[in-house]
Protein backbone atom coordinates (compact mmCIF):
# COMPACT_ATOMS: atom_id res chain seq x y z
CA UNK A 1 0.00 0.00 0.00
CA UNK A 2 1.38 3.55 -1.01
CA UNK A 3 0.81 6.93 -1.80
CA UNK A 4 3.87 7.47 -4.05
CA UNK A 5 2.85 8.46 -7.54
CA UNK A 6 6.27 7.46 -8.87
CA UNK A 7 8.16 4.38 -8.55
CA UNK A 8 11.78 4.56 -6.41
CA UNK A 9 14.82 4.37 -9.00
CA UNK A 10 15.90 0.47 -10.01
CA UNK A 11 18.70 0.12 -11.56
CA UNK A 12 18.74 -1.08 -14.90
CA UNK A 13 20.83 -4.44 -14.82
CA UNK A 14 17.66 -5.43 -12.10
CA UNK A 15 14.77 -3.84 -14.23
CA UNK A 16 15.37 -5.66 -16.77
CA UNK A 17 15.65 -8.72 -15.16
CA UNK A 18 11.61 -7.96 -14.18
CA UNK A 19 8.67 -10.27 -15.41
CA UNK A 20 7.88 -8.84 -19.45
CA UNK A 21 4.56 -8.54 -18.34
CA UNK A 22 5.77 -5.94 -15.42
CA UNK A 23 8.09 -4.54 -17.88
CA UNK A 24 5.36 -3.58 -20.14
CA UNK A 25 2.83 -2.29 -18.04
CA UNK A 26 0.91 0.87 -19.46
CA UNK A 27 2.12 4.08 -17.59
CA UNK A 28 -0.87 5.65 -18.45
CA UNK A 29 -4.61 4.64 -19.53
CA UNK A 30 -4.23 5.43 -23.19
CA UNK A 31 -1.35 2.66 -23.24
CA UNK A 32 -4.33 0.32 -21.54
CA UNK A 33 -5.12 -2.21 -24.20
CA UNK A 34 -8.39 -4.19 -25.07
CA UNK A 35 -10.34 -2.33 -23.12
CA UNK A 36 -11.30 0.40 -25.44
CA UNK A 37 -15.17 0.50 -24.36
CA UNK A 38 -13.89 1.81 -20.93
CA UNK A 39 -10.47 3.11 -20.95
CA UNK A 40 -10.11 5.02 -24.65
CA UNK A 41 -11.40 8.56 -25.93
CA UNK A 42 -15.05 7.79 -25.91
CA UNK A 43 -14.93 5.39 -23.01
CA UNK A 44 -16.47 5.70 -19.70
CA UNK A 45 -13.74 5.94 -17.14
CA UNK A 46 -12.10 8.76 -19.51
CA UNK A 47 -15.75 10.41 -19.56
CA UNK A 48 -15.48 10.58 -15.42
CA UNK A 49 -11.98 11.75 -15.16
CA UNK A 50 -12.65 14.41 -17.54
CA UNK A 51 -16.24 15.11 -14.98
CA UNK A 52 -13.54 15.61 -12.11
CA UNK A 53 -16.33 12.99 -10.30
CA UNK A 54 -15.26 9.55 -9.70
CA UNK A 55 -17.32 7.34 -8.24
CA UNK A 56 -17.00 4.09 -6.81
CA UNK A 57 -16.65 0.94 -9.12
CA UNK A 58 -16.33 -2.78 -9.41
CA UNK A 59 -14.19 -4.13 -11.75
CA UNK A 60 -15.48 -7.84 -13.41
CA UNK A 61 -13.87 -9.79 -15.80
CA UNK A 62 -11.22 -11.95 -15.97
CA UNK A 63 -7.60 -12.92 -15.43
CA UNK A 64 -4.93 -10.82 -17.07
CA UNK A 65 -7.36 -7.69 -18.41
CA UNK A 66 -6.01 -5.14 -16.65
CA UNK A 67 -7.84 -4.49 -13.59
CA UNK A 68 -5.52 -3.85 -10.96
CA UNK A 69 -3.49 -1.65 -13.88
CA UNK A 70 -6.26 0.41 -14.97
CA UNK A 71 -7.17 1.07 -11.38
CA UNK A 72 -3.89 3.06 -10.25
CA UNK A 73 -3.69 4.24 -13.12
CA UNK A 74 -7.24 5.91 -12.24
CA UNK A 75 -6.12 7.05 -9.03
CA UNK A 76 -2.92 8.78 -11.11
CA UNK A 77 -4.82 10.78 -13.43
CA UNK A 78 -7.67 11.58 -11.26
CA UNK A 79 -5.23 12.79 -8.36
CA UNK A 80 -6.13 10.56 -5.32
CA UNK A 81 -3.72 8.50 -3.20
CA UNK A 82 -3.67 4.68 -4.10
CA UNK A 83 -4.26 2.34 -1.43
CA UNK A 84 -4.51 -1.38 -2.34
CA UNK A 85 -5.52 -4.93 -0.27
CA UNK A 86 -6.04 -8.15 -1.55
CA UNK A 87 -9.24 -9.94 0.21
CA UNK A 88 -7.63 -13.21 0.39
CA UNK A 89 -4.62 -11.49 2.49
CA UNK A 90 -6.71 -8.83 4.53
CA UNK A 91 -9.10 -8.95 7.49
CA UNK A 92 -11.07 -6.61 9.76
CA UNK A 93 -8.09 -5.46 11.33
CA UNK A 94 -6.09 -4.67 8.26
CA UNK A 95 -9.49 -2.64 6.99
CA UNK A 96 -10.05 -0.54 9.96
CA UNK A 97 -5.89 1.00 9.61
CA UNK A 98 -6.73 1.54 5.85
CA UNK A 99 -9.94 3.25 6.87
CA UNK A 100 -8.24 5.56 9.16
CA UNK A 101 -5.45 6.23 7.02
CA UNK A 102 -7.78 7.31 4.45
CA UNK A 103 -10.03 9.46 6.97
CA UNK A 104 -6.29 11.37 7.92
CA UNK A 105 -5.56 12.23 4.14
CA UNK A 106 -8.78 13.41 3.65
CA UNK A 107 -8.63 15.89 6.68
CA UNK A 108 -5.96 17.10 4.96
CA UNK A 109 -7.76 17.93 1.63
CA UNK A 110 -6.53 14.50 -0.65
CA UNK A 111 -9.07 11.64 -1.35
CA UNK A 112 -8.15 7.64 -1.42
CA UNK A 113 -9.29 5.66 -4.37
CA UNK A 114 -8.89 2.31 -2.08
CA UNK A 115 -8.16 -1.13 -4.45
CA UNK A 116 -9.78 -4.49 -3.20
CA UNK A 117 -8.59 -7.04 -5.51
CA UNK A 118 -10.87 -9.88 -5.12
CA UNK A 119 -13.33 -8.53 -3.25
CA UNK A 120 -15.89 -11.39 -3.26
CA UNK A 121 -13.71 -13.20 -1.23
CA UNK A 122 -15.04 -10.67 1.78
CA UNK A 123 -17.78 -12.21 3.95
CA UNK A 124 -21.13 -10.42 3.68
CA UNK A 125 -19.95 -8.81 7.11
CA UNK A 126 -16.59 -7.34 6.01
CA UNK A 127 -18.18 -6.33 2.91
CA UNK A 128 -20.89 -4.21 4.90
CA UNK A 129 -17.58 -2.50 6.40
CA UNK A 130 -17.44 -0.74 2.97
CA UNK A 131 -20.64 1.17 2.98
CA UNK A 132 -20.13 3.90 5.43
CA UNK A 133 -16.40 4.93 4.08
CA UNK A 134 -18.31 4.75 0.68
CA UNK A 135 -21.03 7.05 1.32
CA UNK A 136 -19.24 9.49 3.65
CA UNK A 137 -16.41 9.76 0.93
CA UNK A 138 -13.72 8.84 2.58
CA UNK A 139 -12.37 6.37 0.00
CA UNK A 140 -13.69 5.67 -3.64
CA UNK A 141 -13.88 1.99 -3.82
CA UNK A 142 -12.80 -0.05 -6.72
CA UNK A 143 -13.11 -3.52 -6.23
CA UNK A 144 -11.85 -6.16 -8.81
CA UNK A 145 -13.61 -9.69 -8.98
CA UNK A 146 -13.37 -12.26 -11.41
CA UNK A 147 -17.11 -13.77 -9.97
CA UNK A 148 -20.49 -12.67 -11.38
CA UNK A 149 -20.93 -9.63 -8.70
CA UNK A 150 -24.72 -10.13 -8.43
CA UNK A 151 -23.97 -13.18 -7.05
CA UNK A 152 -20.96 -12.85 -4.67
CA UNK A 153 -21.31 -9.50 -3.49
CA UNK A 154 -24.38 -7.42 -1.27
CA UNK A 155 -27.10 -5.53 -2.89
CA UNK A 156 -25.89 -2.88 -0.37
CA UNK A 157 -22.45 -2.47 -2.03
CA UNK A 158 -24.00 -2.99 -5.38
CA UNK A 159 -25.91 -0.22 -5.08
CA UNK A 160 -23.25 2.24 -3.84
CA UNK A 161 -21.10 0.85 -6.68
CA UNK A 162 -21.19 1.10 -10.73
CA UNK A 163 -20.78 -2.46 -12.24
CA UNK A 164 -17.60 -2.01 -15.22
CA UNK A 165 -17.01 -4.88 -17.44
CA UNK A 166 -13.62 -5.63 -18.45
CA UNK A 167 -13.47 -7.86 -21.41
CA UNK A 168 -11.16 -11.09 -22.42
CA UNK A 169 -8.63 -9.67 -24.94
CA UNK A 170 -9.04 -10.67 -28.32
CA UNK A 171 -6.45 -11.43 -30.87
CA UNK A 172 -6.42 -8.61 -32.08
CA UNK A 173 -5.40 -7.03 -28.40
CA UNK A 174 -2.86 -9.81 -27.72
CA UNK A 175 -0.96 -9.17 -31.01
CA UNK A 176 -0.95 -6.22 -29.84
CA UNK A 177 0.83 -7.09 -26.41
CA UNK A 178 3.33 -9.22 -28.44
CA UNK A 179 4.22 -6.78 -30.76
CA UNK A 180 5.34 -4.28 -27.91
CA UNK A 181 7.02 -7.11 -26.11
CA UNK A 182 9.01 -7.78 -29.35
CA UNK A 183 9.59 -3.81 -29.37
CA UNK A 184 11.08 -4.01 -25.56
CA UNK A 185 12.97 -7.21 -26.31
CA UNK A 186 14.68 -6.10 -29.52
CA UNK A 187 13.47 -9.21 -31.71
CA UNK A 188 10.73 -11.05 -32.88
CA UNK A 189 9.09 -14.11 -31.82
CA UNK A 190 11.02 -17.30 -32.91
CA UNK A 191 7.53 -18.72 -33.93
CA UNK A 192 6.27 -19.90 -37.33
CA UNK A 193 2.93 -18.34 -38.41
CA UNK A 194 0.56 -21.13 -37.26
CA UNK A 195 2.49 -21.48 -34.06
CA UNK A 196 2.13 -17.64 -33.60
CA UNK A 197 -1.98 -18.03 -33.74
CA UNK A 198 -1.35 -21.15 -31.09
CA UNK A 199 0.00 -19.00 -28.62
CA UNK A 200 -2.51 -16.50 -28.39
CA UNK A 201 -5.20 -19.45 -27.99
CA UNK A 202 -3.08 -20.78 -25.35
CA UNK A 203 -2.92 -17.00 -24.07
CA UNK A 204 -7.31 -17.71 -23.86
CA UNK A 205 -7.45 -14.03 -23.64
CA UNK A 206 -5.00 -13.38 -20.95
CA UNK A 207 -2.81 -10.53 -21.21
CA UNK A 208 -0.75 -11.75 -18.94
CA UNK A 209 -0.58 -15.27 -19.91
CA UNK A 210 0.72 -13.97 -23.58
CA UNK A 211 3.75 -12.18 -22.36
CA UNK A 212 4.71 -15.32 -20.24
CA UNK A 213 4.39 -17.68 -23.13
CA UNK A 214 6.38 -15.37 -25.25
CA UNK A 215 9.45 -15.09 -21.80
CA UNK A 216 9.37 -18.84 -22.07
CA UNK A 217 9.55 -18.95 -25.79
CA UNK A 218 12.30 -16.82 -25.86
CA UNK A 219 14.41 -18.56 -22.69
CA UNK A 220 13.95 -21.73 -24.89
CA UNK A 221 14.78 -20.99 -28.30
CA UNK A 222 18.53 -21.53 -29.42
CA UNK A 223 20.03 -19.24 -31.86
CA UNK A 224 18.51 -19.50 -35.33
CA UNK A 225 15.66 -21.70 -33.97
CA UNK A 226 11.88 -21.46 -34.97
CA UNK A 227 9.11 -23.20 -33.25
CA UNK A 228 6.34 -24.46 -35.01
CA UNK A 229 3.40 -25.42 -33.75
CA UNK A 230 3.93 -28.84 -32.22
CA UNK A 231 7.48 -27.26 -30.88
CA UNK A 232 5.68 -24.44 -29.09
CA UNK A 233 3.24 -26.87 -27.06
CA UNK A 234 6.44 -29.20 -26.14
CA UNK A 235 8.38 -26.07 -24.98
CA UNK A 236 5.92 -24.33 -23.16
CA UNK A 237 3.84 -27.78 -21.87
CA UNK A 238 0.54 -26.49 -22.63
CA UNK A 239 -2.09 -27.44 -24.97
CA UNK A 240 -4.27 -25.02 -27.00
CA UNK A 241 -7.43 -24.70 -24.94
CA UNK A 242 -10.39 -26.79 -26.09
CA UNK A 243 -12.40 -23.45 -26.52
CA UNK A 244 -11.90 -19.76 -25.55
CA UNK A 245 -14.23 -18.99 -22.39
CA UNK A 246 -14.47 -15.17 -23.93
CA UNK A 247 -14.89 -16.39 -27.62
CA UNK A 248 -17.33 -17.80 -29.96
CA UNK A 249 -16.32 -21.80 -28.91
CA UNK A 250 -17.74 -20.65 -25.77
CA UNK A 251 -21.22 -19.25 -26.15
CA UNK A 252 -21.28 -22.13 -28.73
CA UNK A 253 -20.73 -24.79 -26.39
CA UNK A 254 -23.09 -23.63 -23.94
CA UNK A 255 -25.94 -23.03 -26.45
CA UNK A 256 -25.58 -26.54 -27.21
CA UNK A 257 -25.64 -27.56 -23.94
CA UNK A 258 -28.61 -25.78 -22.96
CA UNK A 259 -30.74 -26.77 -26.14
CA UNK A 260 -29.97 -30.40 -26.11
CA UNK A 261 -31.22 -29.89 -22.60
CA UNK A 262 -34.43 -28.48 -23.90
CA UNK A 263 -34.51 -30.95 -26.41
CA UNK A 264 -34.35 -33.75 -23.66
CA UNK A 265 -31.21 -35.31 -24.93
CA UNK A 266 -29.04 -36.47 -21.98
CA UNK A 267 -26.46 -37.89 -23.91
CA UNK A 268 -25.38 -34.78 -25.82
CA UNK A 269 -25.93 -32.46 -22.97
CA UNK A 270 -23.45 -34.83 -20.94
CA UNK A 271 -21.21 -34.43 -24.31
CA UNK A 272 -21.18 -30.86 -23.74
CA UNK A 273 -20.90 -30.53 -20.81
CA UNK A 274 -17.66 -32.50 -20.70
CA UNK A 275 -16.10 -30.60 -23.11
CA UNK A 276 -16.70 -27.51 -21.28
CA UNK A 277 -15.34 -29.28 -17.98
CA UNK A 278 -12.59 -30.20 -20.23
CA UNK A 279 -11.90 -26.87 -21.57
CA UNK A 280 -11.00 -25.60 -18.21
CA UNK A 281 -14.62 -23.51 -17.89
CA UNK A 282 -15.11 -22.71 -13.92
CA UNK A 283 -18.17 -25.22 -12.55
CA UNK A 284 -19.72 -22.35 -10.63
CA UNK A 285 -20.37 -20.85 -13.72
CA UNK A 286 -22.07 -24.46 -15.21
CA UNK A 287 -24.14 -24.75 -12.43
CA UNK A 288 -26.21 -20.73 -12.31
CA UNK A 289 -26.49 -21.90 -16.37
CA UNK A 290 -28.16 -25.09 -15.15
CA UNK A 291 -29.95 -23.41 -12.31
CA UNK A 292 -31.24 -20.91 -15.94
CA UNK A 293 -32.05 -24.26 -17.62
CA UNK A 294 -34.27 -25.40 -14.50
CA UNK A 295 -36.36 -22.23 -14.49
CA UNK A 296 -36.49 -21.74 -18.49
CA UNK A 297 -37.27 -24.73 -19.80
CA UNK A 298 -38.46 -27.09 -17.21
CA UNK A 299 -40.79 -24.50 -14.80
CA UNK A 300 -43.13 -25.68 -12.84
CA UNK A 301 -43.53 -29.26 -14.78
CA UNK A 302 -41.43 -30.28 -12.71
CA UNK A 303 -40.75 -28.15 -9.39
CA UNK A 304 -37.77 -30.47 -8.20
CA UNK A 305 -35.75 -29.61 -10.98
CA UNK A 306 -34.53 -25.85 -9.20
CA UNK A 307 -34.29 -27.97 -6.20
CA UNK A 308 -31.63 -30.70 -7.96
CA UNK A 309 -30.15 -27.90 -9.43
CA UNK A 310 -29.36 -25.59 -6.22
CA UNK A 311 -28.52 -28.94 -4.39
CA UNK A 312 -25.88 -29.68 -7.09
CA UNK A 313 -24.24 -25.97 -6.76
CA UNK A 314 -23.91 -26.71 -2.66
CA UNK A 315 -22.79 -30.38 -3.28
CA UNK A 316 -19.46 -28.76 -5.66
CA UNK A 317 -19.19 -25.87 -2.81
CA UNK A 318 -18.69 -28.80 -0.07
CA UNK A 319 -16.90 -31.14 -2.02
CA UNK A 320 -14.76 -29.10 -4.88
CA UNK A 321 -12.86 -30.64 -7.91
CA UNK A 322 -13.16 -33.44 -9.53
CA UNK A 323 -16.36 -35.12 -7.02
CA UNK A 324 -18.39 -31.88 -7.31
CA UNK A 325 -18.54 -32.26 -11.16
CA UNK A 326 -20.12 -35.49 -11.05
CA UNK A 327 -23.27 -33.51 -9.01
CA UNK A 328 -23.54 -30.75 -11.41
CA UNK A 329 -23.43 -33.88 -14.43
CA UNK A 330 -26.16 -35.32 -12.02
CA UNK A 331 -28.27 -32.59 -12.10
CA UNK A 332 -27.59 -31.84 -15.95
CA UNK A 333 -29.23 -35.41 -16.57
CA UNK A 334 -32.14 -34.64 -14.29
CA UNK A 335 -33.25 -31.44 -16.19
CA UNK A 336 -32.45 -33.40 -19.71
CA UNK A 337 -35.04 -36.32 -18.56
CA UNK A 338 -37.47 -33.70 -16.80
CA UNK A 339 -40.43 -32.69 -18.36
CA UNK A 340 -40.36 -29.40 -20.51
CA UNK A 341 -42.06 -26.07 -20.50
CA UNK A 342 -41.62 -22.50 -20.55
CA UNK A 343 -45.03 -21.50 -19.26
CA UNK A 344 -43.95 -19.78 -16.41
CA UNK A 345 -41.56 -17.71 -18.48
CA UNK A 346 -43.71 -17.15 -20.85
CA UNK A 347 -45.76 -15.27 -18.47
CA UNK A 348 -43.71 -13.44 -16.57
CA UNK A 349 -42.61 -11.74 -19.33
CA UNK A 350 -46.21 -11.02 -20.74
CA UNK A 351 -46.89 -10.15 -16.91
CA UNK A 352 -43.74 -7.62 -17.26
CA UNK A 353 -44.63 -6.42 -20.42
CA UNK A 354 -48.13 -5.69 -18.76
CA UNK A 355 -46.64 -3.95 -15.99
CA UNK A 356 -44.49 -1.39 -18.19
CA UNK A 357 -47.78 -0.29 -20.51
CA UNK A 358 -50.55 -0.07 -17.79
CA UNK A 359 -48.14 1.86 -15.58
CA UNK A 360 -48.90 2.88 -11.87
CA UNK A 361 -52.80 1.60 -11.54
CA UNK A 362 -54.11 1.24 -8.36
CA UNK A 363 -55.05 -2.09 -7.27
CA UNK A 364 -58.84 -2.50 -6.18
CA UNK A 365 -59.78 -0.88 -3.51
CA UNK A 366 -61.61 -4.05 -1.52
CA UNK A 367 -57.77 -6.26 -1.40
CA UNK A 368 -56.03 -2.47 0.40
CA UNK A 369 -55.99 -2.21 4.05
CA UNK A 370 -57.12 0.37 5.88
CA UNK A 371 -55.29 1.53 8.56
CA UNK A 372 -56.65 5.13 9.16
CA UNK A 373 -60.12 6.49 9.12
CA UNK A 374 -59.30 8.61 6.30
CA UNK A 375 -58.50 5.46 4.18
CA UNK A 376 -61.52 3.77 5.79
CA UNK A 377 -64.18 6.27 4.36
CA UNK A 378 -62.56 6.25 1.04
CA UNK A 379 -63.59 2.51 0.78
CA UNK A 380 -60.20 1.02 1.37
CA UNK A 381 -61.09 -2.68 2.19
CA UNK A 382 -64.54 -2.15 2.06
CA UNK A 383 -66.03 -5.85 0.65
CA UNK A 384 -62.85 -7.87 0.95
CA UNK A 385 -64.18 -11.81 1.49
CA UNK A 386 -61.43 -13.57 3.52
CA UNK A 387 -61.34 -16.70 1.15
CA UNK A 388 -60.44 -19.17 4.10
CA UNK A 389 -64.02 -18.67 5.18
CA UNK A 390 -65.74 -18.96 1.40
CA UNK A 391 -66.84 -22.28 0.29
CA UNK A 392 -63.76 -24.59 -0.61
CA UNK A 393 -61.65 -21.67 0.71
CA UNK A 394 -61.98 -19.35 -2.78
CA UNK A 395 -63.75 -15.99 -3.00
CA UNK A 396 -63.38 -15.99 -6.67
CA UNK A 397 -62.73 -12.11 -5.82
CA UNK A 398 -61.25 -9.79 -9.02
CA UNK A 399 -57.66 -8.60 -7.88
CA UNK A 400 -56.67 -6.65 -11.13
CA UNK A 401 -57.07 -2.58 -11.23
CA UNK A 402 -60.39 -2.11 -12.17
CA UNK A 403 -59.01 -0.14 -15.29
CA UNK A 404 -57.16 -2.76 -16.64
CA UNK A 405 -59.42 -5.98 -15.99
CA UNK A 406 -58.61 -9.41 -15.79
CA UNK A 407 -55.68 -10.83 -17.74
CA UNK A 408 -54.45 -14.30 -17.91
CA UNK A 409 -50.89 -14.60 -18.49
CA UNK A 410 -50.04 -18.25 -17.31
CA UNK A 411 -51.24 -21.37 -19.07
CA UNK A 412 -49.54 -24.41 -18.23
CA UNK A 413 -49.47 -27.05 -20.49
CA UNK A 414 -50.81 -30.76 -20.35
CA UNK A 415 -47.54 -31.92 -18.85
CA UNK A 416 -45.69 -33.24 -15.64
CA UNK A 417 -46.85 -31.28 -12.22
CA UNK A 418 -48.51 -28.25 -14.80
CA UNK A 419 -51.18 -31.04 -15.71
CA UNK A 420 -52.13 -30.81 -11.99
CA UNK A 421 -51.88 -27.34 -12.09
CA UNK A 422 -54.08 -27.15 -15.02
CA UNK A 423 -56.58 -28.70 -13.49
CA UNK A 424 -56.71 -26.57 -10.08
CA UNK A 425 -56.99 -23.00 -12.72
CA UNK A 426 -59.97 -24.60 -14.49
CA UNK A 427 -61.84 -25.28 -11.49
CA UNK A 428 -61.13 -21.83 -9.73
CA UNK A 429 -62.15 -20.77 -13.37
CA UNK A 430 -65.33 -22.54 -13.09
CA UNK A 431 -65.78 -21.08 -9.47
CA UNK A 432 -65.29 -17.65 -10.23
CA UNK A 433 -67.80 -17.75 -12.85
CA UNK A 434 -70.22 -19.19 -11.01
CA UNK A 435 -69.72 -16.86 -8.11
CA UNK A 436 -69.59 -13.29 -9.89
CA UNK A 437 -73.27 -14.50 -11.77
CA UNK A 438 -74.55 -14.74 -8.37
Amino acid sequence: MSDDLFAPHIPEEVANRRPLADRLRPRTLSEVTGQEHLTGEDGVLRRMIESGSLGSMIFWGPPGTGKTTVARLLSGEAGLAFEQISAIFSGVADLKKVFETARMRRMDGRQTLLFVDEIHRFNRAQQDSFLPVMEDGTVILVGATTENPSFELNAALLSRARVLTFKSHDDESLEELLKRAEAVEGKVLPLAEDARASLLRMADGDGRAVLTLAEEVWRAARDGETFDTEGLTRIVQRRAPVYDKAQDGHYNLISALHKSVRGSDPDAALYYLARMFDAGEDPLYLGRRLVRMAVEDIGLADPQALVICNAAKDAYDYLGSPEGELALAQACVYLATAPKSNAVYTAFKAATMAAKQNGSLLPPKHILNAPTKLMKGEGYGEGYRYDHDEPDAFSGQDYFPEKMGRQTFYDPPERGFERDIRKRLEWWAKLRKERNQS
